[in-house]
């Protein structure tokens, strides 16, 4: 049961193959902009977060990278700054913010925490997916990979993958502790 549940993608909604404008967050036209879609209180980020930290080491200095956390219209912003809040904007040139009401995460189809879209600098999606192997577990994997390959120039012919994390409009997560 436990392994059947560590391998049980979520749901991966349509992410639009040109960048949205007009959005709180802006493309970077001298790099890859990377978005990471997550939940506050997801246990399966913590190791989204790890990869994430990896795969922007690996990039050096080649992606532009955005963690936007799920809040729900009305709870407060403490609701959103949890410690894995706290991990992602630790990570060197990681951009944090809300995501108030799932807005942005509406727009760009991410249903999953833990969905990452990967935009070229003319706004041309290169991946979506998870970019961890399985959920809440780090380390090597196709999606960390194919991130890395997307971002150094280097060919792959991975331009998407499962994600692994709880829904970001769970709604037992919501009703925690206001």
């Amino acid at each position: 049961m436990i392994l059947k549940y560590e391998n049980a993608s979520g749901a991966v909604g349509t992410a639009p193959e040109h960048w949205i404008s007009g959005t709180q967050i802006a493309l970077d036209r001298d790099r890859d902009t990377l978005i990471m879609f997550a939940h506050p209180k997801c246990p399966c980020t913590r190791a989204s977060l790890e990869e994430l930290n990896r795969l922007l080491a690996h990039g050096n200095g080649r992606i532009a990278a955005y963690v936007l956390f799920f809040r729900p219209r009305g709870y407060p912003d403490s609701w959103t700054r949890t410690d894995l809040w706290r991990s992602a904007a630790a990570i060197p040139g990681v951009k944090v913010e809300a995501d108030v009401d799932d807005a942005l995460s509406r727009r760009f189809g991410a249903e999953t925490s833990g969905y990452v879209l990967l935009y070229d600098p003319q706004g041309q999606l290169l991946f979506r997916g998870g970019i961890t192997g399985s959920r809440g577990h780090a380390g090597d994997n196709v999606g960390e990979s194919a991130v890395i390959s997307q971002a150094t120039g280097q060919k792959t012919s991975v331009t998407q993958t499962p994600v692994y994390g709880c829904p970001l409009m769970n709604q037992c997560q919501q009703g925690a502790s206001r």
